[in-house]
């Protein structure tokens, strides 16, 4: 049976963010009281994927697999590929392709950070999006939209077009990172051509998708948070954003260990070791609460 797999592409080398990550890979920064990747992550079990492929530059991937192992203890199954070079976003199903085999496939980029009520019902639908065939991207407003993929709309604001980087556009409705694709993108992405830049793009392939009517687009409104933590500052911003939300609510977010054990995925054992190995931290006070 033909299910959903999820794919976090966490490569590159940070060079935004040099020098913090001449030592470490970006998604695996603190952003509050966690690691970058754990956010992403949660937005995959959310979408109730359980089956997960990280893929890292050859230096960093030994670092994921420290932290996260093969996911059994969190009731998952998560595998690890290099990408040697990065060669733009679109060449994750280049990468993954053995390992999307016949399923569809859910990719998010390990520095975009989604937070806002009803994003588990947006996560549903391109879930269901899927059953029909369609593809799925979200869509958000900035006010820098040119260093993003541009979406213009139709006038049934339906995606017409995806213009990558433009110098001047009069839209700010740009794809976020976040994208539930049918299984044919792996044939579509091979039929990618390299950019000016050299590498494949994501909005050469979700314009495919738009040239065979089978993209859907789910605008995330202004009550909703996307933080791309790609810069100094967008870095602390996000730090700041989820520690006032915890202390303001007194929940974690992001909180993969709670989670799946809430999800069902693990045992109240389980979720008892996984409690033992973090127990000296103020996190594993929270998930103390709980046992």
């Amino acid at each position: 049976m033909k299910k959903i797999k999820g794919i976090i592409l966490a490569g590159g080398n940070g060079s935004r963010l040099f020098p913090l990550t001449f030592g470490t890979s970006k998604q695996l920064l603190p952003v509050y009281d966690k690691p970058m990747i754990y956010y992403p992550l949660s937005t995959l079990l959310y979408a109730g994927i359980k089956d997960i492929l990280i893929i890292s530059t050859p230096k960093d991937l030994p670092r994921y697999k420290d932290l996260l192992r093969d996911g059994k203890h969190l009731g998952l199954s998560i595998s690890f590929k290099e990408q040697k070079i990065p060669l733009g976003i679109a060449e994750a199903f280049l990468i993954g392709k053995d390992f999307i085999g016949n399923n569809d496939v859910c990719l998010i980029l390990g520095d975009n950070i989604f937070h806002g009520k009803d994003f588990v019902k947006h996560l549903i639908k391109a879930r269901e999006n899927l059953f029909k065939n369609y593809s799925t991207i979200f869509g958000v407003k900035v006010n820098n939209p040119n260093d993003f993929g541009v979406i213009e709309l139709d006038s049934s604001n339906n995606p017409l077009k995806i213009i990558e980087k433009p110098k001047f556009t009069k839209s700010k409705l740009i794809v976020s990172g976040l994208y539930f694709y049918t299984n044919d993108v792996v044939e579509k992405a091979k039929k990618l051509k390299p950019s000016k830049r050299n590498e494949l793009e994501i909005s050469d392939l979700n314009n495919l998708f738009i040239n065979n009517k089978m993209l859907k687009l789910i605008q995330l409104d202004s009550n909703f948070s996307w933080l791309d933590t790609g810069t100094y500052d967008s870095l602390i911003k996000a730090s700041k954003y989820f520690q006032n939300l915890e202390n303001q609510t007194g929940k974690k977010y992001a909180c993969i260990e709670e989670i799946v054990y809430d999800l069902g995925y693990i045992s109240k054992l389980q979720f008892q070791k996984n409690h033992e190995m973090i127990s000296n931290s103020s996190y594993g006070d929270y998930l103390k609460k709980k046992i």
